[in-house]
């Protein structure tokens, strides 16, 4: 597998829910050496997706992925690209 999805619509209210999934996405792309992790936070009203971006910019976090690419055709999503 070379890609995984997150969907966060379902957890958008519940912050330990959305950081839980985060970084369980961002475990299983670790331990599966998963090249890319495609994260869906919707369009709505950017709160979303600024969370997912303060998330992705912590230290610890930071060390383990490569580059947070910004989907330019679609708005409510981004993807997190691995080096193993």
């Amino acid at each position: 597998m070379s890609r995984l999805s997150i969907d966060l619509h379902e957890c958008f209210r519940n912050g330990h829910k959305i950081d839980a999934a985060l970084n369980g996405a961002i475990e299983e792309a670790c331990d599966k050496r998963i090249k890319t992790v495609e994260i869906i936070h919707g369009k709505g009203s950017g709160q979303l997706k600024k969370r997912v971006l303060r998330f992705l910019q912590q230290p610890e976090i930071k060390q383990r992925y490569h580059r947070v690419e910004k989907d330019s055709k679609n708005h409510g999503r981004l993807f997190v690209h691995f080096r193993h």
